[in-house]
């Protein structure tokens, strides 16, 4: 009769454990404290033996399994009997949190001083929670009393090693325990590949696969999740499909992650289409699936269907909240289009939902406001987050360079490095691109140094850069140093090489370097074509230009805006107005960038072409009326003619229509500070001391001048 009632009691308690395991209800982990709670109060008072170490066990594991290891330790604290099972079962509920794992490694002690010796169960709990007990360090003490204590022969123990070696990245470790073992389930295969995978070396991970399977082992529905992740980082469609075929042959039934990895294989391949079938198909759909297929579509472009799909899980029947990964995913998708009709709105739904601090939400959220050109709003959202991390202030960095606002890009680095944030390679690349816009070669050097410091100049972004940096700074001996030792160079380091020869003038160099870039197989791009372009007309070899224009279109690459502003600049300035303009009318950008008509003009005013410049005048004006470059430059056409009255009646059209005409600024780098300022510029607070030094200048003048005519 007292065994049939401890048993009844452990049933229930098994009952009240499973309930709340598995599940991130915290209604239903409280009721099944609740009812966890009721039983141990029946076991107290109604039992014949409310001290048995058997129930106590039971409630024990009952507690941890619902979530609350300290009600496992009070309960444990008061156990007038404990055995070896107390200890393990409670060094078990201990290790699986994060937060009781320490005191998990001080019952060790606590058992040797009850003269207890620890099983092979004991050490087999420890092991799996090695990395949230110190490291390595706590994992070789372990190790040693595996040792010690003759469990090393034991599969459970060793399968424990494995795992925590694999957890702790020291594969090389992994594999000699692998090695070792005597017989190898499918938990060891499935630690060694996940050790692999995780640690980067796919070709390795897949290779134990193959293994495993001419072992004659059959993968589990995690061994297939892992292949298809490991998939998905290598690009290795053939293995991928042939997983997938065993998926399909195996009859494996409705596994909810097993069908995430394969959907996030195929959509990481673009191949949208298979993972909208497995997405479809899959009956049992949860958050992840719909944030997968989201992403997804975010990554290639398919803005469309990412916006059906995020309406669709907001009318979906199942009950699924979006959160971070999902607006993440959606912002991205959007993040090109008006930021009024999409950006916004889903700003306002991060906000709703309180994910407004998310760094990973934040980040996409910098990205969305940077491309519509709407950067305030980048810093407002930015000021908001408490906890920046490295990437957020990269983003802020790399926002601001790309809209050229070089100045803003380095106050927010000097910031992050205030914060005591470390800079990485994309953050240094970021950085050297705000250098380069600047012309501030002196912060440029000083990035270059952090990159030698930090090590980071062997990436091959952060080489780009650098050769970017020094040849926008007309520093071409530099730039050429870091290109010739950079290994491999990609196509970003070419074009920068490249543009600061076009740029500066060396056109000849420049050529060379293009037909030294194809012997070594790299491919060119519109840049590349640019910069060669840029440099044709730099120099004027108007041939040379039309010749690689033709190459251009035999390479299959279409011109935008600036490769014709390149090519009107180059005909207009070697005279050749009429060439230029109808290079200009054939051009489908003729009524969408008046840049193109405003070269023109400025070279008909060298060559005193009045009816082509007024032409010229006049399609800008039709396009922007209230530019006032182009009424300056007309007013300079008939100034170059001898129309005075013209030129008068220009004045008086500007005064009216009251333009103003942006003043040109210039700035100059002194102690690592940048000064902008324009021509008499009183507003300046270092003005005074200025204009004190400029007197001075001109009082040595006149006494030189002076002195020259006492000589005479």
């Amino acid at each position: 009769m007292l065994s049939e009632f401890v048993a009844a009691l452990a049933a229930r308690l098994q009952k009240c454990a499973a309930a709340a395991e598995g599940t991130f209800s915290s209604v239903a982990v409280k009721g099944a404290l609740r009812r966890t709670q009721q039983l141990h109060a029946v076991v107290v008072v109604s039992a014949p033996c409310p001290h048995s170490p058997f129930l106590n066990n039971n409630l024990i594991a009952t507690y941890g399994r619902c979530g609350f290891p300290g009600e496992a330790r009070r309960l444990f604290d008061v156990m007038p009997q404990r055995s070896v099972v107390s200890y393990n079962v409670l060094i078990s509920v201990c290790c699986r949190d994060p937060v009781h794992a320490p005191s998990a490694l001080r019952l060790l002690p606590a058992m040797a001083s009850m003269e207890i010796r620890p099983t092979a169960s004991t050490l087999s709990s420890l092991l799996q929670a090695t990395s949230c007990l110190g490291g390595e360090k706590v994992g070789s003490m372990l190790h040693a009393r595996v040792v010690v204590c003759g469990f090393l022969a034991n599969v459970c123990v060793q399968t424990a090693l494995l795992v925590m070696y694999s957890t702790l990245g020291r594969t090389d470790r992994a594999r000699r325990m692998f090695g070792e073992m005597a017989a190898r389930d499918t938990v060891a295969w499935n630690s060694m590949i996940l050790a692999h995978v995780k640690n980067s070396e796919i070709h390795r991970g897949l290779l134990l696969f193959y293994g495993m399977l001419s072992e004659g082992l059959q993968p589990t529905n995690f061994t297939f999740s892992i292949v298809a992740k490991a998939c998905s980082r290598s690009g290795d469609r053939c293995t991928g499909e042939a997983t997938h075929a065993l998926i399909v042959k195996a009859g494996s039934p409705d596994d909810v992650p097993l069908h995430n990895a394969l959907l996030d294989m195929y959509a990481s391949w673009g191949n949208l289409e298979a993972a909208d079938s497995i997405f479809r198909w899959n009956r049992r759909r949860d958050l992840v699936s719909w944030n997968s297929m989201l992403a997804g579509y975010a990554e290639h472009g398919n803005v469309e269907k990412a916006v059906d799909l995020f309406v669709q899980l907001w009318a979906s029947p199942e009950p699924l909240e979006p959160d971070e990964y999902t607006l993440a995913a959606i912002i991205s998708a959007t993040a090109a289009l008006p930021a009024m009709k999409y950006g916004k709105p889903l700003h306002a739904q991060v906000v709703k939902c309180g994910l407004e601090s998310s760094v990973f939400v934040g980040s996409t959220l910098l990205d969305m406001y940077f491309k519509n050109q709407e950067p305030c709003f980048a810093r407002r959202h930015f000021s908001m987050i408490t906890e920046k991390d490295v990437v957020l202030w990269t983003d802020m960095i790399a926002g601001h360079a790309r809209a050229g606002e070089g100045e803003t890009a380095m106050m927010y680095l000097n910031k992050m490095l205030e914060e005591g944030h470390a800079l990485d390679g994309f953050s240094l690349s970021s950085s050297l691109i705000s250098s380069a816009d600047l012309a501030a070669l002196k912060q440029g050097e000083i990035i270059h140094s952090v990159v030698v410091k930090t090590g980071y100049e062997t990436e091959i972004c952060v080489c780009g850069s650098l050769v970017d940096m020094y040849a926008k700074n007309g520093v071409l001996e530099a730039a050429a140093s870091v290109f010739h030792r950079t290994v491999n160079p990609d196509l970003k380091c070419w074009n920068s090489m490249l543009g600061g020869h076009g740029h500066h003038g060396n056109a000849e160099q420049a050529f060379k370097l293009f037909e030294d870039m194809l012997e070594h197989g790299i491919e060119p791009d519109q840049v590349t074509f640019l910069s060669l372009l840029s440099a044709c007309s730099h120099c004027g070899l108007v041939e040379r230009g039309k010749l690689y224009w033709y190459k251009m279109f035999v390479a299959g690459f279409l011109p935008g805006p600036k490769h014709y502003t390149c090519m009107v600049s180059l005909l207009s300035k070697a005279g050749l107005l009429q060439e230029a303009e109808e290079f200009i009318s054939s051009s489908p950008f003729v009524e969408s960038f008046p840049e193109l008509w405003r070269i023109l003009l400025s070279s008909c005013v060298v060559f005193r072409d009045l009816h082509r410049g007024v032409h010229a005048a006049n399609q800008v004006l039709t396009l922007d009326p209230d530019d006032g470059t182009t009424h300056v430059l007309l007013s300079n056409l008939y100034a170059s003619v001898g129309r005075w009255d013209a030129v008068a009646e220009m004045r008086r059209k500007f005064r009216g229509l009251m333009l103003v005409k942006d003043p040109g600024l210039s700035w100059i780098e002194i102690g690592a500070m940048i000064h902008a300022f324009s021509a008499g510029d009183e507003s300046h607070t270092l003005v005074d001391d200025a204009r004190a030094v400029l007197q001075r200048l001109l009082g040595n003048l006149k006494g030189w001048e002076m002195s020259e005519a006492d000589l005479t």
